[in-house]
């Protein structure tokens, strides 16, 4: 499903000083329906990988393949859609339109290409998502009558409710409290089985990397498997 090929991604520095390099040479597979985490120091250019995948930033050096396509060769429109269809992100901070209710929030990324699935069947599958995850009796809450975790189980919903292959998870847990961060842990686990979408989760909490398939550890530049394989 996704493929990256000595991806390196490197900023220009002020004053002619050489360039930051923040990710160096990572090459690694994701097969569908596989789950990873990510783990590694602050500032070791986690996010900066995420958002490479999710094609919200353009390597340095190297390809993304996903499903076969090199992001780096699609345009504008092209990349919108693949982020839109296929890739689902959710951020630490739940990103919810304040004015809108629940279901309404989970139903935006539907609005952008009209016409795939009917609004019947985009809204039956919010509310058994919404379900599942335990907010079926908040559907026509708004996010400030919810607690943090419960703002961010909508907000995994809303990036799941285009069936795309692909989660990416950037500190989903990194705001909540130990109740709200085991509940969002497990809710991840379980979409991961019953939606069998590929997840790619960004962590310092060792207790939900632990708990996802395969543990990497960005360090310094370099992905490697937390074995140092």
């Amino acid at each position: 499903m996704l493929e990256l090929v000595d991806v390196s991604k490197s900023y220009e520095s002020p004053g002619g000083a050489e360039p930051l390099s923040v990710l160096k040479g990572i090459t690694f597979k994701l097969e569908k329906g596989e789950s990873v985490a990510v783990v590694g120091p602050s500032g070791s250019g986690k996010s900066t990988l995420l958002n490479i995948i999710g094609g919200l930033d353009r390597p340095s050096t190297g390809r993304v393949l996903f499903e076969g396509r090199d992001l780096a060769e699609l345009d504008d429109t092209e990349l919108a859609h693949v982020r839109n269809q296929d890739i689902g992100v959710v951020f630490q901070l739940h990103h919810l339109l304040a004015q809108c209710t629940v279901i309404e929030n989970v139903l935006i990324p539907t609005l952008v290409e009209k016409g795939r699935t009917s609004k019947k069947e985009v809204e039956a599958r919010a509310i058994d998502l919404l379900r599942l995850v335990g907010l079926g009796e908040h559907i026509l809450h708004r996010p400030g009558e919810l607690s943090g975790g419960q703002r961010q189980r909508v907000a995994v919903v809303r990036a799941l409710i285009n069936r795309p292959g692909l989660l990416l998870a950037d500190e989903p847990t990194g705001s909540l409290d130990a109740d709200s961060s085991q509940n969002i842990s497990d809710l991840l686990v379980e979409l991961n089985r019953r939606e069998k979408v590929a997840m790619i989760v960004v962590t310092h909490s060792q207790a939900l990397a632990e708990r996802i398939g395969r543990v990497m550890e960005l360090d310094r530049g370099r992905l490697k498997n937390r074995s140092g394989e």
